[in-house]
């Protein structure tokens, strides 16, 4: 039996309790409205009882949050969202309401407030907002074809044992520590690489491990071994442009003159601005790939790492790059600040 709503449902009522009226039975009323013959019996004993069909108010707890409580609840978690359960059961107390902190809970998230993990997100300052909403508003009507001729690089680390594996575990008691249950970790380093990645709307580039520190001249010789194979793999049109956030290695002075002398033409970056930037979606991407394969040294991390860049879908760059006028609009609709990008 298909469940009805409220009105539906004490129209029912009334229609059985009309027919009863008429003379008819219990059991003819039943085949009539295609319901159960108790049903009918436990409708009409409720007619002859209360001289109604409608839903009769229900005893119960009164609560003990009273509507004041709750404007209070609601004011102080707007105000510091950070405000945990047990501060605003020390905060009703004061007001002499004793309740559960998860009475708590329960109230707010019928007010539509729920807890959650806040999102990670660069600090910006007033001058990053300020050049984000500039770049924004400067590049909003640009055509594709500029970004679709746009090389975009960055780099990241991927760790051997990463973020994806620290999830909860289903174990039974006193098991904590079998090979299964655990999260190895390496000492003195090799748990991790860095790499420099890029791509353009026509699929991704090259994929370079940084051996070392990185600084300005590894920078620059990544820059040398990578770029210009990667526009001639990509097929980047002669008015290509190289994206680069502003990381002091990629700005300093000999990079800047590196990038001059060898005409790479750059695209002015706001700081602070990993969302404006589609390719953190691709190493999102590259690191569950790779974690999936589960490597258990650094040799096979790398190898990983270059065999799941290689393999990400032409396709998949280009739907990232035919939305990234969505990214603009996005900032601009933040008037500069953090997007969910």
């Amino acid at each position: 039996i298909m469940p009805r709503s409220k009105e539906i449902q004490e129209q029912m009522r009334t229609e059985v309790t009309e027919i009863y009226q008429s003379g008819k039975g219990y059991k003819a009323i039943s085949k009539a409205l295609g319901l159960q013959r108790t049903t009918v019996r436990a409708i009409i004993h409720k007619w002859q009882k209360h001289g109604t069909v409608v839903n009769l108010p229900r005893s119960g707890r009164p609560t003990k949050i009273t509507p004041r409580a709750q404007r209070r609840l609601i004011r102080e978690v707007t105000k510091d969202p950070r405000t945990t359960s047990k501060e605003l059961q020390a905060s009703l107390a004061s007001i002499k309401v004793s309740v559960h902190d998860s009475t708590i809970r329960k109230r707010l998230g019928k007010n539509g407030l729920h807890g959650r993990f806040p999102r990670r997100k660069p600090l910006l300052s007033k001058k990053n907002i300020r050049a984000r909403l500039n770049f924004a508003k400067k590049h909003l009507n640009d055509c594709q074809d500029f970004w679709e001729n746009t090389l975009w690089t960055d780099e990241t680390k991927v760790e051997l044992f990463g973020r994806q594996m620290s999830r909860y575990i289903w174990r039974k008691r006193n098991t904590a520590f079998q090979k299964k249950n655990i999260i190895p970790t390496v000492k003195y380093g090799g748990g991790s690489v860095m790499v420099w990645g890029c791509f353009a709307a026509s699929g991704p580039g090259r994929l370079a491990v940084i051996d070392g520190t990185m600084n300005s001249t590894v920078y620059q010789k990544i820059l040398k071994e990578n770029v210009r194979p990667s526009v001639r793999q990509l097929k980047l049109k002669r008015s290509w442009v190289l994206q680069q956030d502003n990381d002091p290695k990629h700005t300093s002075k000999s990079t800047s003159e590196w990038l001059k002398k060898n005409k790479m033409k750059t695209l002015e970056w706001p700081s602070q601005s990993p969302d404006l930037n589609p390719i953190e979606m691709l190493w999102h991407d590259l690191k569950k790939a790779v974690h999936a394969r589960k490597p258990s040294n650094k040799a096979e991390l790398q190898q990983f790492c270059k065999d799941e860049w290689a393999k990400i879908p032409p396709e998949r760059c280009k739907r990232l790059i035919a939305s990234y006028r969505k990214r603009l609009i996005a900032v601009i609709a933040a008037k500069g600040g953090p997007t969910s990008y």
